[in-house]
């Protein structure tokens, strides 16, 4: 059997309207994460964390912020597609875990979804014949440091094990 981990990572800016998305999940008291696309910071981070291990580009190459169709794209379904191309390699996912740096907003209420998201996302890759991907999802605060501390915007941190056999 063959391992490989993989750590990803993203930061946003906060914009001005809500909804806030992360790992696919609508946060309507929040503002949106700027960004070419939906600005999921969450499936964003988790997708580079898939991709080097896999020895694949990342995600910026795979789907460039030059690409007018990608402006307000859905980054669960890149994350998606990401994922059909580890599977393809023949990788698969042992566990994904994700931490969110944020002070605003509150983001605990939402981490059941987050997770049962990222984890139905993900299940293309799950081993074969075996069992199912762990996937844990954690926010935490930046204690009023820097421009995160200052709810300036949200920082993501993902890191993945892929296995093939």
């Amino acid at each position: 059997m063959r391992n490989r981990v993989g750590l990803g990572f993203d930061v946003h800016p906060f914009g001005d309207t809500p909804p806030l998305v992360l790992a696919g999940v609508h946060i309507v008291e929040a503002p949106a994460l700027t960004g070419h696309s939906d600005g999921d910071a969450v499936a964003h981070a988790v997708a580079d964390a898939l991709l080097g291990p896999a020895g694949l580009p990342d995600l910026g190459t795979l789907f460039p912020d030059s690409d007018p169709a990608l402006h307000g794209a859905d980054s669960l379904r890149m994350l998606a597609d990401v994922v059909t191309k580890i599977a393809d390699q023949g990788w698969w996912i042992d566990n994904v875990d994700v931490v969110i740096a944020a002070e605003t907003p509150r983001l605990a209420p939402y981490m059941a979804d987050m997770t049962a998201t990222l984890t139905a996302t993900l299940a293309p890759a799950k081993e074969p014949m075996g069992r199912g991907i762990h996937v844990s999802v954690r926010p935490k605060h930046a204690e009023g440091l820097g421009a995160i501390g200052r709810a300036e915007g949200i920082a993501v941190w993902a890191v993945a094990l892929l296995s093939r056999g």
